[in-house]
């Protein structure tokens, strides 16, 4: 029964995984087996990355390009194809946000957002599923958000992407599943991660408030995404497509409880 989860052989890309929710991901991918292959944007970062992905005995791979540039994206799709080997797995983490509110967001930024976080992901879909498509095997796992599916003040621009990946999630599957490629997405929920620190504090609104909401009472820990991360792309996975799992301790399945209320 184990074997459903062994990714020993299968070469998987990451895309944004110099750190936060990408690396642990990564890392899942790694310890279970699959050869690692990550991709970033920034030298300094990629450096510290794989000093760190060493650090725990992971053999990881990094090239630096732009998710959202095709060409220079094409050029690294195929360089990893020849160097390393077919890949099996691509995680679409990369992204970003811009918490700007709708009324004082400037148009280039809103479409900044929208490249990196949909844009990119159609791109590096489209470059990877045509070997996959070859091949007639693959797992495509775009990295969607609660925002996929609830709004929230600042991030119209983040929440407009997200939604959009769901549906370009579900809309690959539908066109991929005949040549054996699954494409699902992962709604991570709210995380502790290096980003969320400042906020992760006794006292701060925030963090009551996240810590209320969650029914599992508690933030996330990038640990958390190993299992539905390895799940999606194992064999475990087989006749799943189009789905999101979202890994959110609970936040979704709720309308949530009073203020006074334990």
């Amino acid at each position: 029964m184990l074997n459903l989860f062994d990714l020993s052989g299968k070469v998987a890309l990451v895309t944004g995984a110099t750190h936060g929710l990408g690396m642990a991901m990564a890392k899942a991918l790694a310890k279970a087996g699959a050869t690692l292959v990550v991709n970033g944007n920034t030298p300094a970062k990629m450096e510290n990355a794989l000093e760190a992905y060493a650090a725990e005995g992971i053999h990881a791979k990094g090239y630096l390009f732009d998710v959202t540039n095709e060409a220079q994206a094409k050029e690294h799709v195929e360089t990893i194809e020849r160097e390393v080997g077919p890949i099996a797995i691509l995680v679409n983490n990369a992204g970003m946000i811009k918490r700007i509110p709708a009324l004082e967001m400037e148009v280039e930024d809103f479409r900044k957002v929208l490249d990196v976080d949909l844009t990119g992901p159609f791109i590096m879909s489209k470059l990877v599923g045509k070997y996959m498509v070859e091949r007639r095997v693959g797992k495509i796992i775009n990295i969607c958000s609660m925002m996929s599916e609830l709004g929230r003040n600042t991030v119209s621009a983040y929440a407009a992407a997200k939604g959009g990946l769901k549906m370009l999630t579900r809309n690959l599957a539908t066109e991929w599943a005949k040549y054996n490629i699954q494409v699902n997405g992962i709604g991570p929920g709210y995380f502790a991660t290096d980003q969320t620190a400042p906020i992760r504090v006794d006292g701060h609104p925030f963090n009551e408030f996240i810590i209320h909401r969650t029914p599992a009472g508690r933030w996330g820990d990038p640990d958390d995404l190993a299992g539905a991360t390895i799940f999606l792309a194992s064999k475990a996975s087989d006749f799943v497509n189009g789905q999101i799992l979202y890994v959110d301790g609970g936040i979704l399945a709720t309308i949530g409880k009073p203020s006074n209320e334990e």
